[in-house]
């Protein structure tokens, strides 16, 4: 894959605080509800921390959002499920008073850059992210001093500090828009996902483009040997790729060569995977992102069956929100995510011009067949 010369790169584990041992997903199991007629089942118990989540939320004007990777439960009590940035934006669209963004700390500061007027809540601080923690924005002014005059594209799972040091934010579905819309012979620096920017590089064919070297640590762990083990098991099931993967590359160079045909191959967001189901013939899908998304999908496209590319695909930072953390933080708006006005200006400048330039580019190497509108 091509690679810029390697910047210098932040070690912080997450984007928000330091992350203890996540929940077990059996953690509901382990709380003890008793009634008159003994102790709750773990349904009962779900049942009933969501039925008084939603009446917290009513009783604060409470919108409640959750990202596509987080726990069953805590997507199915929520208003809105799907990409950061489309959560943001439909949240500020409503008139809640209070935004409980069950995702990670850039996600809540993204909500709060759009919604300053509004109370964004994040569950639990531990909720951070390895690809945001990659590049700083002290570390980018560092490389933009480098490189005089470049315009810098960062990918949105970045903090507001980076977003703030950007020239134009991007999401996984319009980072080849973005990046075509800059003029030919302008040098672009992208970051901080070194996988997504090899595929931008490629299918925009620009050769000016220096990549910083961050990743997603469970999208890097999905590798080709996963996807050669599930096509091999799921021969005519349709394989679904996010280009933050360390396999996206591969897959691709791969498919370059002849070597995997790209029938049934497609590169999309996870907004761009929730809506392939519905427009493709195939009944069977191989799904390489993080598991959680899974869910939505089985929801939303019952007759048809999913497949994880790897079932460790996932994301401790997404899975320490939990339900008595989400009722908790309605309880005592807690814990509330805020951003600098003067950062939270310069980060809506790059996000506003990203939305000003208009249509989705679709990922898929066979853009006919792919509609991909987010992240």
């Amino acid at each position: 894959m091509p690679r810029a010369a390697l910047p210098r790169q932040g070690t912080a584990p997450c984007a928000g605080a330091a992350l203890t041992e996540h929940p077990a997903p059996d953690y509901l199991q382990t709380t003890m509800a008793t009634t008159d007629t003994g102790i709750l089942s773990r349904e009962e118990l779900v049942a009933q921390l969501q039925g008084e989540i939603k009446t917290l939320a009513r009783e604060k004007n409470a919108v409640i959002l959750a990202h596509n990777y987080e726990r069953a439960e805590v997507q199915d009590v929520a208003d809105y499920v799907g990409d950061s940035l489309g959560l943001s934006r439909e949240a500020a669209k409503t008139d809640a008073d209070v935004i409980v963004f069950c995702g990670v700390h850039f996600m809540a500061e993204t909500a709060a850059v759009l919604s300053p007027n509004k109370t964004v809540l994040l569950p639990d601080l531990a909720a951070g992210c390895s690809l945001a923690s990659t590049i700083d924005a002290e570390q980018l002014r560092a490389w933009k001093a480098e490189h005089p005059g470049a315009v810098v594209v960062s990918y949105v799972n970045t903090t507001a500090e980076v977003k703030a040091e950007s020239d134009y934010c991007c999401t996984s579905g319009n980072a080849v828009e973005v990046v075509n819309s800059i003029p030919a012979d302008t040098e672009i620096l992208f970051c901080p996902d070194m996988f997504l920017g090899a595929h931008v590089k490629r299918m925009s064919g620009r050769q000016n483009i220096r990549i910083w070297m961050g990743e997603c640590h469970v999208h890097a762990g999905i590798d080709p040997e996963n996807i050669r083990l599930q096509r091999s098991l799921h021969p005519e099931a349709e394989f679904l790729i996010h280009p933050e993967c360390g396999c996206s590359t591969s897959v691709l160079e791969a498919m370059s060569a002849g070597d995997i045909d790209p029938e049934g191959v497609q590169i999309l967001s996870t907004e761009g995977m929730i809506k392939r189901p519905a427009i493709s013939a195939a009944t069977e899908f191989i799904v390489a992102t993080e598991v959680g998304i899974l869910h939505r999908l089985r929801r939303e496209n019952p007759a048809k069956r999913f497949v994880a590319a790897n079932e460790r695909a996932s994301c401790a930072y997404m899975k320490v929100t939990t339900l008595p953390k989400v009722k908790r933080a309605l309880q005592r708006l807690e814990h509330r995510i805020t951003v600098p006005e003067d950062i939270a200006n310069r980060a809506r400048r790059a996000i506003e011009r990203m939305i000003a330039i208009g249509g989705q580019h679709p990922l898929s190497p066979v853009p006919e067949t792919t509609i991909d509108p987010g992240e």
